[in-house]
Order: structure tokens, then sequence, then C-alpha cells
């Protein structure tokens, strides 16, 4: 072979490794935005009635799952989703104030047997950071600062709303790269309220990260619409009186609607309201006048959390970073019962003002999860069915755009798909310790319209609350319950139990349920019993 032909061959194939290098994708931005309480039909584009343009400009230009689940509670949840883990696995089998040295799941922090997405990013060459609730053990010793973010804006547990406010203790400071700073403090600016000031924090740590050239993972934690419920005045204001044709017609428009999106199947009917709560019509005027105060506020706070994704979206536009950034969007739980029918409304200020405490209650949160039953602590729809949405232009077809995704997801799934988006590596270990493999699968298939090719069913555990999702079964069992069985496909809403006609479906379950709590750390529930709504106040043992 001459030269001049060695030469030719080499220098066609350093163009043509040129041109598979060019072609080749940037890693991804990955961008999660986690709220907290949410019911599954409390945005536009789940059904809700509350204007939320920018996560339904969003969804219209990504995808919507409708069937991705969450835990029934916040620590859990966090846990689930930063560790990829299950959340006993990670540590947190409760909320992280209850610490048990004995038991396998019940430690209320991070365990060194689990790695946070942040970690393992970092590991990989990403910018990690932070903004919002944490509630994670930071009580303990648990904080963002040593578990890979290397910026972080957080609240300790979440409540807060504005700078100068009723507050618990705890919640009167944000920490800044782990400084702790009364939250009032110039620092922050002057009359912020929480959703934009993590928003505005989160764009500030994405510019260090571009100053620095690297691909960014940002978690913005959002404490809304956690009780107690504020938010602006002006923007209550808007939603006051829109609220006095009641749960019992709005739940019946907003289920009309999810059928017109897609969202549910028609032949899923919708659930009953609960023989606790109250039909409107049988409410005294004043009765719902303060009613509507109550879920003006809340809707109030949905704008809020829209307007901050506007604002996100925004930042990354002007910034370049859009086309190249996963963004992912979901709630913690289900609508929150908490307080029972009646809510809560006291304080010296009008309700949803900084001094004020209010709930939402469990007639509203039954409209905030519409159509399903149940509520957050329960493992049946109501409390595990979270809205999410994924947007990516450089990752998700074209031709995916606005459509539905069918297939079950689990706040699991997120390491799973960083990891894999990122080409990083997760570790058999940390800092020495052997860590609990991974048990979720990456959603990259199921964003490129493939099956997900899950390999293992989907499992749950909360204050005894026991479910298992396989294929289009799920089993169910409320704590102190019979196991129930259910066709998800023909009845997602849970309202006609198969159980005695598929004795062997519901056993095979019931089997694999059992092996999985022996393995991933699950402990027996004793108590307290809680009120059909979730309320943590103990009944008398009958």
């Amino acid at each position: 072979m001459t030269l001049r032909k060695i030469l030719l061959i080499v220098c066609a194939a350093l163009v043509s490794n040129s041109f598979t290098h060019a072609a080749s994708p940037k890693r991804p931005n990955i961008v999660v935005m986690l709220v907290d309480d949410m019911g599954y039909s409390d945005i536009g584009c789940f059904g809700s009635e509350v204007p939320t343009p920018n996560l339904d400009a969003l969804a219209a230009s990504g995808l919507r799952f409708n069937q991705f689940y969450n835990t029934p509670r916040c620590s859990p949840t966090r846990a689930a989703l930063l560790s990829g883990v299950y959340s006993q696995q990670a540590g947190m089998g409760f909320l992280d104030g209850k610490v048990e040295p004995n038991s396998r799941g019940f430690h209320g922090v991070l365990l060194p047997r689990c790695v946070t997405i942040a970690e393992v990013l970092r590991d990989a060459g990403y910018f990690t950071a932070m903004a919002g609730k944490w509630h994670l053990g930071q009580q303990h010793g648990c904080v963002p600062w040593e578990h890979g973010f290397m910026r972080s804006l957080n609240s300790r547990f979440g409540e807060v709303y504005f700078p100068v406010e009723q507050d618990r203790p705890g919640t009167e400071f944000l920490y800044l790269n782990g400084k702790e700073i009364p939250k009032k403090d110039p620092i922050f600016g002057t009359n912020w309220y929480s959703t934009d000031l993590f928003v505005d924090w989160g764009l500030k740590f994405i510019d260090e990260a571009r100053a620095e050239k690297k691909p960014f993972f940002v978690y913005i934690a959002q404490g809304a619409v956690h009780f107690p419920l504020r938010a602006p005045a002006d923007v209550i204001a808007k939603y006051r009186g829109k609220y006095m044709k009641g749960w019992d017609q709005l739940r019946e428009e907003r289920h009309a609607k999810q059928i017109k999106l897609g969202i549910v199947d028609s032949k899923w009917p919708l659930s009953p309201r609960p023989e606790d709560s109250p039909a409107w019509d049988s409410l005294s005027e004043e009765q719902k006048v303060r009613f509507d105060k109550i879920m003006s506020t809340y809707a109030a706070m949905i704008e809020c959390i829209d307007r901050s994704m506007g604002k996100l979206v925004a930042g990354l536009k002007e910034r370049g970073e859009l086309d190249n950034t996963l963004i992912l969007f979901l709630s913690d739980n289900g609508g929150n019962a908490e307080s029972g029918p009646n809510g809560v409304t006291v304080g010296p200020g009008p309700v949803g003002s900084p001094f004020s405490r209010t709930f939402l209650g469990m007639n509203w949160a039954t409209l905030a999860n519409t159509p399903f039953r149940r509520y957050k602590h329960f493992t049946h729809e109501g409390g595990i069915s979270s809205a999410f949405i994924a947007h990516w232009p450089n990752g998700i077809p074209p031709a995916r755009d606005g459509q539905i995704e069918n297939q079950p997801g689990h706040v699991t799934d997120i390491m799973a798909t960083a990891v894999d988006l990122a080409g990083a590596k997760y570790p058999k270990k940390h800092n020495g310790t052997e860590i609990v493999p991974m048990q979720g699968t990456s959603l990259r298939r199921a964003f490129e319209g493939k099956s997900l090719n899950r390999k293992k069913p989907i499992f749950w555990e909360h204050e005894g609350n026991k479910a298992v999702r396989d294929g289009k079964w799920k089993l169910v069992q409320k704590w102190r319950g019979p196991w129930e069985l259910y066709d998800m496909e023909a009845d997602r809403t849970e309202l006609h139990n198969v159980i005695a006609d598929n004795p062997d479906v519901a056993k095979r379950m019931e089997t694999a349920w059992k092996k999985w709590a022996d393995y991933a750390y699950v402990d027996d529930w004793d108590g307290p019993d809680h009120h059909e709504w979730g309320d943590d106040i103990k009944r008398k043992k009958k």
C-alpha cells in the first residue's frame, strides 16, 4: 500500500470520527421539580379547573405519564427519589422524625447503604444543586451538602412560604450551602414567595454550572401545597368565590375533563364521595364560604407552582439550555386529607395569609385526587398517584409531543433514568459501604415510545398500608384490613374487588410482597391507627 493511500485512509477515518462525534448527543442536564401534597387532578393537563398554562405547555411539548407512582408520604418519597431504592432500604420507612435504632427501616436519615443521584452524577462530572424542602433528617445530621449537592438552598422540613410568617421551630431559617441564615435576611431579597425563591436560586446554581462548563442536575423541592396553606393575597383573591359550586360538581367536571384529555378511561367510574364527606348542597351558606376560602388558597398555591415552572423554563431558554434539559415534574404523594372533613382555619390573619394556619381537609382532598379513592398515607390510588410530566426536546422524539404514556412508573425510576442518560456508573460500594442496588427502571425507552421491559413488580408499604403492582394487577391492603385485588385496566378507581375470582393471582402477589418486604427492610407497623382520611390522631381501640 502506497504512502498516499495510507494517508487517505487515515484522513477518511478522522473525518468519519469527527462526524460521528458531532452527531452524538451531549449528556442532558436534568432538573427535577417535586411538589408537596398535590393531588393527581390538581393541574390543568390532568383535569383541574385551575389555570396552569406553563405546566400544560410543558406537557404539550413533552409527555404525561398517567400511571406514575410515588410513595404515600413526604420523607419516604424524597428518600426513594434521590436514592433510587425503596424508602425503607434508604433508612426512611416513615417521616424523618421516627428513629428506631433497632429497626430495619426506621432511621430518620439516609443510611450509608444508599447513595444519592447527586453523588452519582457529581462523580460523573455533573454540577449538582438543590433548592427547597429537604426533610430527610437534617436534625439528625443528614444534610444535602454532605450527600452530593455542591450547592444548596434548603429548608429543614418545608412549610416555608414568606420571609415573615408564623413559624414552627425549625422553619425560621434557610440553609445556604450549609450556612444557617434567617429567612428574612436581605440575601434572599424581600417580599418573596417560596415557589419563586427556590427557582430563582436554582437558576443561580445553573449559572455556576455553566461557568464551569458542566452539565447540571438540579433538584427543586417545592413546599407548596403542604399545610399550612398560604399564598400571596392578590393570587388568592382571583379564586375567591369560584369554589362556591362545591366539591361534588367540581369532581364531576374534573372527571369529565380527564376523560376528554385521555388521562383516565371512560370505563372507570368516578369513585363515590366518602361517607364522612357531606354533600355540598347540605351545607349552610356560612360553611360554603369558609370552604371556598380554603380551596381558593389551595388553588392560588397551584397557580404559584405553575408560575415558578414558567420562570424555570424561561430561564433555561434564555441560557440556551432548554432543549438539552430533561425536566421532570411530579408530586411526593396524593392529596392530603389530614384534619378530616372540616379542614382547619385558625390564626390571627385571614385564611391563607402568612399568620394563618389552614389545612385543606378531606372534602377538598377528595377533589384533588379525582377520580381515585383515599389520600396521602394510603396505598390506594389516591395516595400514590402523581401527575407526572417529562420534557426534553433533544431526547423525546417530536412525534411523542403531547402524548400520554400508559406504562406504570415509580419514583425509584428517576435514579435509573439519570444514571442511564448521564452515562454514569452506579456504585457497588460508596465510602467503603456496600450499596443497595438500584430498584428502578430507566424511563428512556418510554420517552422513545418503547416498552420499559420492567423486570419486577412495584411495591409499597407505609404505616401498614401495603400494595404491589404487577402488570394490570394491583393487590392492596389498608392496615388491618383484608387484601383487595383490582384489574387496573378495567377498574383503576378500585371499585370492584375481584380477589374472590382470582385467588391464585392474589396469592402469588401476596407471596411476592412478603418476599420483597423481607428484602427491603420493611418493619412491622404497630400503630398508631389512622382515620379513613389519614389523620394522625389515635383512635380508641375497639
